[in-house]
């Protein structure tokens, strides 16, 4: 169960997940040895579920971002097996959800270039046995783009989400 410094290192970790336990220890107002306890009790938990380097797409040569919609045949029974599978080998994609509504998925798609998009729309996602409509909305502008999640919403004495 999750307590207030359980939250307090979540928040630091978010913030920068670089730091090192001494570093973190001292921001969170632990000594070394116990934050490093509570750190791994989080990991093995899965609420940390795992570290990264948050890349700059424009500055890798990846400009162009794209949000795609993707309906399904509704009478194909396998259309959301082969969809989810191919979503996992298409590097492109950087995350996919599936939704209710309209439209059966959405994804977003990372790319170079216009070129590179339309390559991908028609050759593999098209192509996809079962896919019935697709929507591309191009990202003109990140107003806002975190990893960081809201943690005020959590109830402090229990860990849980806040009544």
């Amino acid at each position: 169960m999750m307590d207030r410094t359980d939250l307090r290192i979540l928040e630091t970790l978010q913030a920068d997940g670089r730091l090192s336990n001494i570093e973190l220890a001292e921001k969170v107002s632990l000594s070394a040895s116990p934050c490093l306890r509570r750190v791994r009790a989080l990991e093995e938990d899965g609420i940390i579920s795992s570290y990264a380097a948050l890349l700059n797409p424009e500055k890798v040569g990846l400009g162009l971002t794209v949000h795609l919609d993707v309906a399904l045949d509704k009478r194909d029974a396998k259309a959301r097996d082969r969809l989810k599978a191919a979503v996992q080998t298409w590097s492109e994609v950087t995350w996919c959800h599936s939704l209710s509504g309209e439209m059966d998925y959405t994804m977003q798609v990372v790319m170079p270039d216009l070129k590179h998009y339309t390559a991908f729309l028609m050759d593999r996602v098209l192509t996809l046995p079962g896919v019935v409509n697709v929507k591309s909305a191009f990202v003109l502008e990140k107003v806002k783009e975190t990893t960081v999640l809201p943690l005020t919403y959590v109830d402090h004495s229990r860990g849980t989400e806040a009544k």
